[in-house]
């Protein structure tokens, strides 16, 4: 039997890249997967429909991560939909780049409300009818552990407050059975990060295994942990980054 069969899960930020990636996954290993989109329907769509071709239910809802009432109301109508959220995956996200002196209080305020506020909101929301064996699973970074060079600091700070919510979350949540994880991806191939975009290479050069990641390599790590060999782990993060942090 399929590691997940009979869980549901829900991805945020789930249409393209790292977060398709890890709803396929998913649905390979059994579960029904939800995921939000902002402003890709037909990509999100087509993620639904591989979904649907392993034979799981599939459900794509639009939902801005900076809005706290659309997150909470993905969570609820995942509940709908599939009776139950057993996996939460905290995906969604943007990539601030530029020194301090280059951002304004609204690019702070959008990030943080992306990347902080959303996964609170979505957690608490998930984690009320959430039961034992439950999973929340968010997507950090390796900028948390190292930031090799200028430029990264918006985006390290909100992905670092990833860390200590989640090992709250762990003891909060532990009592019921629930789990809670970061995963710290590092150059992983996707749009955002393409391996063959500029400064590519200087990216590889900071590994230890002189290449890019592929986004179904962060999506192994997160079926681990949301899967039942990944029961026993809750309060910590895995870094996924080829040796950048070694």
């Amino acid at each position: 039997m399929a590691p997940l069969h009979g869980k549901a899960a829900l991805v945020t930020g789930g249409s393209r890249g790292i977060g398709a990636a890890i709803a396929e996954r998913l649905a390979h290993d059994g579960a029904d997967v939800a995921l939000t989109y902002n402003a890709s329907p037909d990509r999100a769509k087509a993620v639904v429909s591989r979904v649907e071709q392993t034979g799981r239910r599939g459900s794509a809802i639009r939902a801005d991560a900076a809005d706290p009432a659309a997150v909470a109301a993905a969570v609820d109508q995942v509940t709908t939909e599939f009776g139950r959220v057993d996996i939460l995956v905290n995906n969604a996200g943007i990539f601030p780049y530029g020194t301090i002196d280059e951002f304004s209080l609204e690019n702070y305020e959008n990030t943080m409300a992306i990347h902080v506020r959303a996964v609170f909101v979505a957690a608490q929301t998930a984690a009320k009818q959430m039961t034992d064996g439950g999973r929340i699973i968010s997507i950090g970074s390796s900028l948390v552990e190292r930031v090799p060079a200028p430029g990264f600091s918006l985006y390290s700070m909100s992905k670092s407050a990833l860390v200590g919510f989640t090992k709250g979350l762990a003891r909060d949540l532990g009592p019921h059975g629930i789990t809670a994880n970061v995963v710290h991806p590092g150059s992983t191939d996707t749009e955002m990060n393409p391996a063959d975009g500029e400064g590519a290479d200087e990216e590889r050069e900071l590994t230890a295994l002189g290449r890019y990641g592929s986004a179904n390599e962060i999506a192994a790590t997160v079926a681990h942990l949301a899967g039942p060999s990944g029961a026993y782990i809750t309060g910590t993060t895995i870094t996924v980054d080829g040796g950048v942090t070694a």
